[in-house]
């Protein structure tokens, strides 16, 4: 995220604590769909995705007021969404490794179907990515998260996720050089 969305994000969390009902339907305008996005990138179900960002609001609202830093409002709500979401997993399958078999559909990856070349090329290598590092691809280069707000998100370190980040770009430029040949 850019530096003003998180300072614009602060100052709306500032004023939702100071008793303005308003703000909290700002955040929500500028989150609920980008949220949506994230647990359907763990669920792969849009009615189970819309639930567990409803939920998270719920939960915001309630904690809101525990937030210490409140310009980092997004990669927290991220965070709670993406708990929530491994929680969802692993109550419907009981077991973490099946996580690894999810995969974004192909219309998520590849958009309308009129794509160059290329990006369809780097579309279907980021697939054959386990979900782990395809998740942190997206923060960093979609979502532009900093490392260490992908961290807090994923509730792992800052060395886990560059290592997720290195090991995908080089996945990638493997996958590229071997298609070249």
């Amino acid at each position: 995220m850019k530096a003003t969305d998180r300072v614009f994000d602060g100052l709306l969390v500032l004023e939702y604590r100071s008793g303005n009902k308003k703000s909290l339907s700002l955040l929500v305008k500028r989150h609920h769909l980008r949220l949506c996005r994230h647990a359907y990138g763990y669920t792969k179900d849009f009615e189970v995705s819309k639930d567990i960002v409803q939920d998270t609001w719920s939960s915001i609202i309630n904690n809101i007021q525990s937030l210490k830093k409140p310009n980092s409002f997004g990669s927290w709500a991220t965070m709670i969404v993406t708990r929530k979401s491994l929680d969802y997993l692993n109550k419907k399958n009981r077991d973490r490794l099946k996580l690894e078999d999810y995969s974004y559909d192909k219309q998520t990856l590849e958009g309308p179907d009129k794509t160059e070349p290329e990006i369809q090329n780097l579309l279907m290598a980021i697939r054959e990515l386990p979900e782990n590092q395809r998740m942190v691809l997206r923060l960093f280069y979609v979502e532009e998260y900093s490392l260490k707000e992908i961290a807090d998100i994923l509730g792992v370190s800052v060395g886990t996720i560059k290592s997720r980040l290195f090991h995908a770009r080089e996945k990638l430029k493997m996958i590229f050089k071997n298609n070249k040949k």
